[in-house]
């Protein structure tokens, strides 16, 4: 799966990214028929992600003229009946003319090669069933797939 070529493609996100990251969450929100996220998007993540105890990580994928096109979110999560750590990648999204040219691949690797530095052993991550796009790009770099649904459940203050 190395994608060695395209490695310098793919960054840590810093806070000068944030405004950028923001347009590409309201994309990839879009992208996937979800509901619209709270406005002042970037505002809020930026302490989530530059915490000096900060669990979360972004990466960035860039364009060879420096654009970024896309980004993987990631944190690190406990699997229970494994007993370890593992990372989760909450969102790979790519802009829709950056698609094709080895970025997702790219970052893709990166996810792994973060794994890696923090000494975790796997990534997991899910996609929507109806994204046959994104489940053929899985299944080629040799992910495996798993049905299970994903719940979520408000929790009043």
């Amino acid at each position: 799966m190395a994608v060695l070529e395209h490695t310098s493609a793919v960054r840590r996100a810093r806070v000068g990214d944030l405004p950028r990251l923001e347009e590409l969450v309201h994309e990839h929100v879009a992208y996937e028929r979800s509901a619209p996220r709270p406005p002042g998007l970037a505002a809020l993540l930026g302490p989530q992600l530059f915490a000096e105890d900060a669990r979360l990580w972004v990466l960035l994928a860039e364009t060879p003229d420096g654009t970024v096109a896309g980004y993987a979110a990631c944190s690190s999560e406990f699997a229970f009946w494994d007993a370890r750590h593992y990372l989760h990648m909450d969102c790979l999204y790519l802009a829709e003319e950056a698609r094709g040219h080895g970025l997702g691949a790219a970052l893709v690797d990166g996810v792994a090669g973060l794994a890696r530095e923090l000494g975790l052993e796997q990534v997991q991550w899910q996609t929507p069933e109806w994204n046959e796009g994104a489940i053929r790009f899985y299944d080629r770099l040799g992910a495996t797939g798993h049905r299970k649904l994903r719940y979520s459940l408000p929790v009043d203050r």
